[in-house]
């Protein structure tokens, strides 16, 4: 079965720059992207999956309730930014990370996902859709420096093969049963980063 995470609202007229030069080829995606969270185990293999270390700067791109961001910084000493725009899943993302005492480490914005700058990223993680995956795909080549790795639970990105996908079991919260979860690994490379 699958699932999509994020922010709970129709994302509707967003900006964006293709991988063409800036101000050229905007494209408006109307994206609609739900809340679904992701299971703690889920959440482990996807920071395993990445490599997260402390060195790293982790942005999880509608963050939902924080948990990936909390883990990051709780369990890898890795910097973290939640990004989300409900106001009700940011307020709760802050608590989160307010009792897991990582507020050094973590940050959760109130920033549209398809224009928060994540230059500064080492590692992006994603659970959105196939739609909203395929309109951040050239975002994410553009901005991330080579060796940036994107980790992506559930969607793919067409065309651009992973480097590394794996199935990982979870339980799902909301339903109280074990799924298979296909989780995906891009690393930025030269050619990518053109």
């Amino acid at each position: 079965m699958k699932h999509t995470r994020a922010v709970p609202a129709i994302l509707a007229l967003m900006m964006f720059l293709s991988a063409n030069s800036a101000g050229q080829g905007v494209k408006k995606p109307e994206v609609k992207v739900s809340y679904w969270p992701t299971p703690s185990e889920i959440v482990d293999k996807m920071l395993e999956l990445a490599k997260v270390t402390k060195d790293d700067v982790v942005y999880d791109l509608g963050c939902g309730d924080g948990r990936i961001v909390v883990a990051a910084a709780k369990k890898h000493g890795a910097k973290a930014v939640g990004v989300d725009i409900d106001p009700k899943l940011l307020q709760l993302a802050r608590a989160n990370v307010k009792a897991a005492k990582v507020e050094d480490l973590a940050t959760i914005r109130k920033e549209d996902l398809f224009t928060t700058d994540i230059s500064g990223a080492t590692v992006v993680t994603l659970y959105l859709n196939n739609k909203a995956n395929l309109a951040l795909m050239p975002i994410l080549k553009k901005s991330l420096k080579p060796g940036s790795r994107i980790v992506s639970q559930t969607w793919d990105m067409g065309d651009w093969k992973p480097d590394k996908s794996i199935i990982a079991i979870g339980v799902d919260e909301k339903e109280g049963t074990k799924h298979e979860y296909k989780l995906y690994l891009w690393i930025i490379g030269k050619a990518a980063a053109k």
